[in-house]
């Protein structure tokens, strides 16, 4: 019994084993091949969303806005422009803006650029090529597209100021204010002038001035210039009846300027004549010729004494040099200050 159950176990383990050998390795599934990762594959711009973006993913970099973003030449931000010389020849574009300029040659060592009230003016030496003229505007294009602009600002607001030709006009005489009346009465010759100065203010003990009284004594003044015109006289005969006393009120005081400077400088004027220029209040040569602006009457003395000085010392040294200004210097220390009133303080228009 002992033995048969032996078989029946032994017969019962082989067919275990049997089994389990069909079921071996060889029978197993063999693992999947790992397949290398797709990368994810970005959906479309969109219309409002923009692109996908991972949430793992870097932030984009921040958009520049104001002083972070690059300086962009001025030349290139303004708004589209002209400007046109009256005596333009030559004509550039430098950035958005078109420019068409006033060129001459003279007997000069660098190229000159110049901004008046009738555009950019710009000299140049002889042997200057005209493309290295140009290369040089190229280069000062911020600087001129900028001055164009200040210069469109101020003759606009010159304009604005523009003297009306009428009876009680007021304008600027010798930093004070001159009142114009027409009278026609029979104490006044036809076509005749009279100034009346204005009252001085009575200012007192000087050390006993308070502060609203210092005010009063240096506001302007009000002169009256009286002319012999009828109240129904036409504003060009307004106007040419002013400017011809202004003419020799303008003589007068650049002959007694010029004989009080010209001594303290060592040099000897010639004779003096009365310019209109637009863009220059005075000029000298070697011959000892002045020539002033007689519109030099609207500003305060010491800038006229700053404008002949200017030109006494050309007698001296006949360029801007260093030398030059240390010889204004001499006789006007406060030069820069009443140079800089030139150009700060425009004078109102004539038309």
């Amino acid at each position: 019994m002992s033995r048969f159950l032996q078989l029946v176990l032994d017969m019962f383990d082989g067919a275990t084993t049997k089994a389990l050998q069909g079921l071996g390795a060889d029978k197993r599934p063999s693992p999947k091949k790992r397949q290398p990762r797709q990368p994810k594959r970005l959906k479309p711009q969109s219309l409002m969303g923009g692109l996908h973006r991972d949430a793992n993913a870097l932030p984009p970099a921040p958009a520049l806005h104001g002083p972070h973003m690059p300086s962009e030449p001025l030349a290139q931000v303004l708004p589209k422009a002209h400007y046109v010389h009256p005596r333009a020849t030559r004509r550039i574009q430098l950035g958005t803006t078109d420019v068409a300029y006033a060129f001459r040659r003279g007997k000069r060592r660098t190229i000159g650029m110049a901004i008046g009230p009738d555009g950019l003016e710009v000299s140049a030496p002889r042997w200057v090529t005209l493309g290295e003229v140009e290369s040089a505007l190229h280069e000062k294009a911020d600087w001129i597209a900028r001055k164009l602009v200040e210069m469109q600002e101020r003759q606009q607001q010159l304009g604005a100021a523009r003297i009306v030709w009428a009876d009680g006009v007021v304008l600027p005489y010798l930093g004070d204010q001159l009142q114009v009346v027409l009278d026609s009465s029979s104490t006044l010759k036809k076509n005749s002038a009279q100034f009346e100065p204005a009252p001085q203010p009575h200012v007192g003990d000087a050390h006993s001035l308070d502060s609203d009284a210092a005010t009063q004594a240096a506001a302007p003044l009000l002169h009256t210039l009286r002319l012999g015109l009828p109240l129904t006289a036409e504003p060009q005969q307004i106007r040419d009846a002013v400017q011809a006393w202004l003419m020799r009120q303008a003589k007068a005081l650049f002959v007694e300027r010029l004989n009080h400077y010209a001594p303290q400088l060592g040099v000897q004027w010639q004779r003096v004549s009365l310019s209109s220029a637009a863009t220059r209040w005075g000029s000298a040569s070697a011959n000892g010729a002045i020539r002033l602006n007689w519109r030099l009457v609207h500003h305060k003395r010491d800038v006229i004494d700053y404008v002949v000085a200017h030109e006494l010392s050309h007698l001296r040294v006949m360029d801007h040099s260093p030398r030059f200004w240390e010889t204004v210097q001499s006789v006007m220390p406060d030069y820069a200050q009443l140079r800089r009133v030139l150009k700060d303080e425009p004078l109102p228009p004539w038309s």
